[in-house]
């Protein structure tokens, strides 16, 4: 009985230790990756206003991240070619942000609008992934309905995209931006319960959570406070 307990507390001893390594590396890619992001986004500023860029270049940049997350990414993220994926596919977002951060930048108050976002992404997700890191609650059961979520979501984008109402961005980017909330507590449990045990695809994962709050919360910013 005693070599019984003691094979089951080492086998979860190093379930233990094999979920905090993967949280530890999750955390550290994605601290450096949203460095790079950043840095990228800035150097993409720095070209529209010196050089100017084509256009279409936010959208270019973003679909090309698009197309290595869903073709390329999956094949690698076993392998440390994974991690150099995903610093590139970051990297294309960052520099896809560019040319939406000149246009608030542009706006009489743009300065504080671009600091309010990032400011409150960064409570949004340090308060939500917090909160699941000190709680230890299993959020895997709002899978389902993040998912049917995001995909309505994305239906009334398209939609906006013919109607252009300001008052259905305003609501789009609200529900986005709980619903990338929800992704929060979902993807920050799914780590530290083991059931995601890649730390490419979970540093991925998290990132696009906290790019699509920023670029929502900029929106929503934009839209109450641009004309001020």
């Amino acid at each position: 009985m005693n070599q019984n307990h003691s094979a089951v507390a080492s086998r979860e001893s190093v379930s233990v230790l094999a979920t905090n390594k993967v949280l530890r590396n999750t955390y550290m890619l994605l601290s450096m990756t949203l460095l790079f992001s950043a840095v990228m986004a800035v150097i993409s500023m720095t070209l529209a206003q010196t050089v100017g860029l084509p256009p279409m270049t936010g959208l270019l940049t973003i679909g090309g991240a698009i197309a290595l997350m869903f073709f390329v990414l999956p094949k690698v993220a076993n392998s440390t070619k994974g991690v150099g994926v995903v610093f590139l596919i970051t990297g294309l977002l960052g520099f896809g942000l560019g040319p939406m951060l000149m246009m608030y930048a542009g706006l009489s108050n743009g300065g504080e609008v671009i600091g309010l976002a990032m400011g409150g992404t960064g409570v949004i997700f340090l308060g939500l992934s917090g909160y699941v890191l000190t709680t230890r609650k299993d959020f895997s059961f709002m899978g389902g309905f993040l998912m049917v979520g995001i995909l309505l979501a994305i239906i009334a984008m398209v939609a906006n995209l013919f109607f252009n109402i300001p008052a259905l961005s305003l609501m789009i980017s609200s529900v986005v931006i709980m619903i990338m909330s929800g992704f929060i507590l979902y993807d920050t449990s799914r780590i530290i319960h083991g059931g995601e045990t890649n730390y490419v695809l979970a540093t991925m994962g998290l990132y696009l959570t906290i790019f699509n709050i920023f670029v929502h919360l900029l929106s929503i910013l934009g839209i109450m406070g641009g004309d001020d």
